[in-house]
């Protein structure tokens, strides 16, 4: 920690608001903040005197000019979020105050922090591995309960543990197999082969099981992506307004309103649904209106859900051409067909489908009910303490993981030499190694820690 310079940046967001906070790291946040610092007495202190994660009320000022009125929490190395020395000054909140307050500290000999360096340094120091660095930033960004029960879990290491674990009884196994190598020409066997295959092959099932949460993982992480489809004027940015309990989209009998796809976000039971109002899928000559339902096959592939709208006034033809069209070119596994407009009660509807009117209210709490029905049919899990997948990087990790061991296995079905063997599992366990953070470099960190938010 002592190669590192002294960062600060605001904890809080820049905006009017009842206090701001704003941190300090490094081996001279206490000798920075004492040269601004002192008691309304005028008293200055000495905060490397004062014991760790105690609170001072005081004055932030630059010479005579006093800033604000602020209380100032130390944290001492190496027991603060970096492993380095903290402070962190809560000041009243407002824009100019908290730039005033980041500026003098600047100029005292601070720099700026760049996205999640706070985090990168609790990595770096060993506070945090890397799996658990990632989970702060999706604690951040959870808007579920679900999606920050998920976040905590891997904050607290149940992921770290596993992959310690499982390398572990790796790096034993290649002791053996590696052991034996030096002692071939002795002809001694320090493993049995047949052990051997069945530790790789018990851990290659495991990793396979928690590879296969992965899209559980990123739904819970990321919530449903929902796409609205269907013809022109089947109700479609009708009921995404509805949904949302606001004029989102431009609503009109004029077929072809919609030229491009709406996003909005919308939490039903405490999950997360990200909308999409599609443009209507039909054969046009308009160009405009032509890459629109190009757009709207693009998002239905790539979603989670799909709600399929068939105006049920249109006529028995109408309807039969649209539920036509729906088994030939739609997924119906993930697919929900709602008739829409049922109050007109124009024409019979299948009962294997569901009937909905923005003008009956318990036809839409159906349709609400119906996608979370659809969200924890997706998200089931066996046991709520299993490991479940959130993060694409460790989701290659574990691929590529799984690639290795099978090879090993291979090796040992072709009594290939000790030296394959070793190889295949040395590479198993960097890519595991990969997810914690034990075998990494800098871009892949810059590439982690840049997406975090200022402050964190």
């Amino acid at each position: 920690m002592d190669n590192f310079d002294t960062i600060t940046a605001p904890a809080t967001p820049l905006m009017e608001s009842s206090i701001s906070v704003i941190r300090i790291s490094g081996t001279k946040a206490f000798e920075i903040t004492e040269k601004v610092f002192r008691k309304k007495s005028g008293k200055k202190i000495s905060f490397s005197d004062t014991p760790s994660h105690t609170v001072h009320f005081g004055i932030i000022a630059d010479g005579e000019d006093i800033i604000d009125e602020v209380l100032v929490t130390v944290f001492k190395n190496p027991n603060s979020y970096t492993g380095e020395d903290i402070i962190e000054i809560s000041s009243h909140g407002g824009v100019y105050i908290t730039r005033k307050i980041l500026s003098l500290l600047i100029k005292k000999g601070a720099r700026n922090a760049e996205p999640g360096e706070f985090t990168k340094r609790a990595f770096l120091n060993g506070k945090l591995d890397l799996s658990q660095s990632e989970a702060v930033a999706d604690l951040i960004k959870s808007q579920t309960e679900s999606a920050h029960r998920s976040s905590l879990k891997q904050l607290e290491g149940s992921l770290s543990k596993y992959i310690s674990e499982a390398r572990h009884d790796l790096l034993n196994a290649i002791s053996l197999v590696e052991l034996e190598l030096d002692f071939a020409e002795e002809d001694v066997e320090f493993l049995n082969k047949d052990e051997l295959r069945n530790k790789i092959s018990n851990l290659k099932e495991k990793l396979e099981k928690i590879l296969s949460t992965y899209i559980t993982g990123k739904i819970i992480r990321d919530g449903v992506n929902l796409v609205i489809s269907g013809k022109p004027n089947s109700g479609k940015s009708s009921l995404f307004n509805f949904l949302l309990n606001s004029e989102r989209a431009i609503v009109s009998d004029i077929p072809g309103t919609t030229r491009d796809y709406l996003e909005e976000k919308l939490i039903i039971n405490g999950i997360l649904f990200n909308l999409t109002d599609t443009a209507g899928i039909r054969l046009t000559e308009d160009i405009i209106e032509s890459e629109g339902v190009k757009r709207s096959f693009e998002k239905i592939e790539e979603a989670d859900l799909n709600l399929y709208l068939i105006d049920s006034s249109t006529g028995e033809d109408e309807i039969g051409k649209s539920l036509e069209y729906f088994k030939n070119k739609l997924n119906h596994e993930n697919t929900i067909v709602c008739f829409t407009k049922s109050d007109l009660k124009v024409s019979q509807i299948p009962e294997r489908h569901l009937s909905i009117s923005l003008f009956i209210p318990d036809s839409i709490e159906n349709l609400k009910k119906s996608m979370v029905k659809n969200y924890l049919e997706s998200t089931k899990i066996e046991n709520k303490d299993d490991i479940i997948l959130t993060n694409y990087r460790h989701k290659i990790c574990i691929e590529q993981t799984i690639e290795s061991l099978l090879k090993s296995i291979e090796s040992i079905d072709s009594s290939m030499s000790g030296e394959y063997i070793s190889l295949d599992l040395r590479n198993a366990i960097n890519r595991l190694g990969e997810i914690t953070g034990e075998f990494t470099n800098e871009e892949v960190l810059n590439n982690i820690f840049m997406k975090f938010c200022i402050g964190k």
